[in-house]
């Protein structure tokens, strides 16, 4: 039976779902021009202050599945409204915040609305889109919503703070998720599975507790190395999502259907999203602050020399589509994953912004159309009354190989840093210079002119050897990636919605 081919209804309906997922991106990098503000307005301790940037991906990461089954049990429209509902009010209640306690609660709830997005959005799209090539063509604009949120949450912060006080930067979702009640009944679909059972509470604050002390315990590894409370953070997590999969084994109705990794395509398109999301990640870590630190440039030059390599994951989630109508999934994605791979060689000679741009473009072009069509075959290979908690699954992949690649390759790097530091610096320059490059430059601007610039010379460099050193691993990576996806994925193909898995 061929699939009834998406009309016009359907393709405003996935404009309209593509404004969400473009705040929910925008979201994550928004805050980050507004810390100088909101820390003199607000002034928060070290660790508030930590906790205000970082709890929104926190629980994000953390709801992403409990979230995606809900939406099959609830109705993913329904779901959906109820999150863009949520996320308007936290977003007026983060803007208006007086006390830094008050903000950490506000960008909480702001992840916990943030988490209904994705998956009831990417379910959605499944269920408007069954033709394979229209629906890969829709995740294609999905993902490109994602990378255009990235890159306009900078420069869209910086307008705003321009003009306006720090709490501005969360008023623009406000009139996003207004449009979205205001036309998403009329528009998109609503799809449930009509058989679900109850949702196991139980289970559900396990898979929240076990993914927020993984993340957690990443996270602080990144920042602290790895400690005692790194260890302790990821030792709990690991043994909560043990006994967490145990208990689904046996429940009737569980929250997520563990067989489901029985499925080598599941399973490989998992795996492969983890390790692109661990390498984009990872570089973004060291992109960003290269600009910063070794050219100099502010943040909103900063910001502007990243949207190449944002445009490049637009134009590749775009050419996704295209170029499956010639190529099979898993030779696609391996493809795409050499790119990458190739992209990240030509990182490993970074001497300027040229290279050093022409590297992001290279392996964002790759990636892309990875997510894309590693998307759609992680959703597409789960039974369709299981969609929610696949995407679920999807974008929680995403999350943690993108924790990962910040807390390992951003280890690896500070590692390499600091060794290349101390044996270069005079014995005369200050500790904090021997630890991170933005402490060098922080104290070159105090010190002599003659010893300054010593300092920070050594840092650049070290710093420029560090990305390097962390763009050869994740070349090396992803090149066995490319290998795994060609050989796992060799007969994976792109399904029609609701046809049998």
């Amino acid at each position: 039976m061929i699939p009834a081919r998406a009309g016009r209804r359907e393709w405003i309906g996935l404009a309209v779902i593509a404004l969400p997922c473009l705040l929910y991106s925008m979201d994550l990098s928004v805050l980050n021009l507004a810390v100088p503000e909101l820390s003199a307005d607000l002034q928060p301790t070290g660790t508030e202050l930590l906790w205000i940037v970082d709890i929104y991906g926190f629980f994000v990461a953390g709801a992403l599945i409990t979230m995606g089954t809900l939406g099959d049990r609830i109705g993913r429209r329904k779901l959906l409204m109820i999150g863009a509902a949520a996320f308007g009010a936290a977003s007026v209640l983060a803007a208006f915040s007086t006390t830094a306690p008050m903000l950490i609660g506000a960008r909480a709830l702001l992840g916990l609305a943030g988490a209904t997005l994705a998956p009831s959005t990417l379910a959605l799209i499944f269920t408007m889109f069954r033709d394979p090539q229209q629906r890969t063509v829709a995740i294609g604009v999905w993902i490109a919503s994602y990378s255009a949120g990235a890159a306009v949450g900078p420069l869209l912060g910086g307008v705003m703070l321009e003009f306006f006080w720090w709490g501005s930067v969360f008023l623009i979702g406000v009139p996003v998720m207004a449009l979205l009640l205001a036309v998403g009944p009329r528009l998109l679909p609503e799809s449930r599975d009509e058989d679900a059972g109850r949702i196991d509470l139980s289970s559900a604050a396990m898979s929240l507790a076990a993914i927020l002390l993984v993340v957690y315990g990443l996270k602080r590894a990144a920042q602290d190395g790895l400690d005692g409370a790194a260890l302790a953070a990821l030792a709990a997590g690991a043994l909560t999502g043990a006994v967490f999969v145990r208990r689904q084994l046996h429940l009737e109705s569980p929250l997520i259907d563990v067989q489901l990794f029985r499925r080598r395509t599941f399973s490989a398109s998992l795996m492969t999203n983890t390790l692109g999301f661990f390498a984009a990640f990872g570089a973004f870590f060291f992109v960003a602050q290269y600009l910063q630190v070794v050219e100099g440039l502010s943040p909103l030059a900063a910001g502007l020399w990243s949207l190449p390599s944002s445009a490049g994951f637009v134009v590749g989630a775009m050419l996704g589509p295209v170029l499956l109508k010639a190529l099979r999934p898993g030779h696609l994605m391996a493809g795409g994953l050499a790119v990458a791979a190739a992209g990240f060689a030509l990182l490993t000679q970074t001497d300027g912004l040229g290279i050093l741009v022409a590297g992001s473009v290279i392996f964002a072009l790759g990636l892309a159309p990875v997510a894309a069509v590693g998307t759609d075959l992680i959703v597409g290979s789960a039974p369709p009354e299981q969609s929610g908690a696949a995407s679920g699954m999807s974008e929680t992949s995403a999350e943690l190989g993108g924790a990962l690649g910040i807390a390992v390759l951003g280890s690896v790097g500070a590692a390499i840093y600091r060794t290349q530091a101390e044996a270069a610096l005079p014995a005369e320059a200050p500790a904090t210079a021997r630890d991170t490059a933005g402490g060098a430059v922080a104290e070159s601007e105090q010190l002599g002119d003659g010893l300054g610039d010593q300092v920070l010379a050594v840092a650049h460099d070290a710093f420029t050897e560090a990305l390097q050193a962390t763009a050869l691993v994740s070349a090396a990576l992803l090149a066995a990636a490319a290998v795994l996806a060609a050989v796992l994925l060799r007969d994976a193909h792109v399904r029609p919605a609701g046809a049998p898995t």
